[in-house]
Formats: C-alpha cells, structure tokens, sequence
C-alpha cells in the first residue's frame, strides 16, 4: 500500500522548495530518469546520531508515502517521515558547490554539514537547535 499527498497535505508531511524541484527535474531530465522520484530516508549514524540519505528511484515501495508536487515525485518510508515530518527539502548553490539541504523542524541540533541532525527521541534534551560549528570528526556521513 502506498500513501499519496496531495498538494493541500504535503506541508504536514514534506515540502519541496521550488528550487529543489527545478533542480530535480533538470537532474531527472539530462539523466533520462522521466518517470523516477528522489527517496528521502534517515539512518543511524553520522556526526550527530542521525543522518539524512538521498537517492533517486524509479517507483514506490509498499507504505511509502508519496509527495508528488509538480511532476516530481519524493518517496518516504514511514520510519523516515516520523522523523522529518514538517520537513522542509531545499537545493543551494553557493560557492563551495550546490547542494540539497534539509530544514527539519524536529531536529534539536544539528552538525555543520546539515547531513547530520538529532531530535529529542534519539538521545538529547536540547529544546533549541544548534546549527553551527563543525563536525569534530574532521567529517560528515
């Protein structure tokens, strides 16, 4: 079974920034990959406890829930959207390189990289995010 969202209920679940939209179908489109989605998933591990992955797929899987905004579809397994609900999916280009970014309203802190974060369910009673600094550990991931 697979959940879709329609426009009006994405913003519960995740929203895709219109930059990162553009981004993902100029990326699917030079790559060919016309009827594929961007998985969002969280993993253990990383600087802080917790760690964002990507990757682009060509279907669903069983209990994904599915945000499709524009034509771009995002696939999400339940675990993952329990810890990024409200999350906000962003592409910047800046002049260390582009990159996407992840703007979670349920991390508490978060390592400097942005791949990393924490939430209060996975070991920290920090009430107000840490966004800066950096890793620590020399790197991210």
């Amino acid at each position: 079974m697979t959940v879709s969202i329609d426009t009006q209920e994405k913003n519960l679940e995740i929203n895709l920034t219109s930059n990162a939209r553009q981004h993902l179908s100029k990326l699917m489109k030079e790559r060919n990959l016309h009827d594929h989605g961007l998985r969002v998933f969280v993993s253990g591990g990383g600087c802080s406890g917790m760690q964002y992955g990507m990757a682009m797929e060509n279907e669903s899987r069983e209990f994904d829930t599915v945000i499709e905004d524009h034509g771009v579809k995002v696939f999400i397994d339940p675990t993952s959207l329990m810890y990024m609900r409200g999350s906000s999916i962003d592409y910047v280009d800046s002049l260390m390189g582009g990159g996407f970014s992840i703007d979670n309203p349920q991390a508490v802190a978060s390592c400097g990289c942005g791949h990393s974060f924490r939430t209060t369910e996975n070991g920290s009673n920090e009430s107000t995010p840490n966004t800066g600094g950096g890793c620590g550990s020399g790197g991210c991931g």
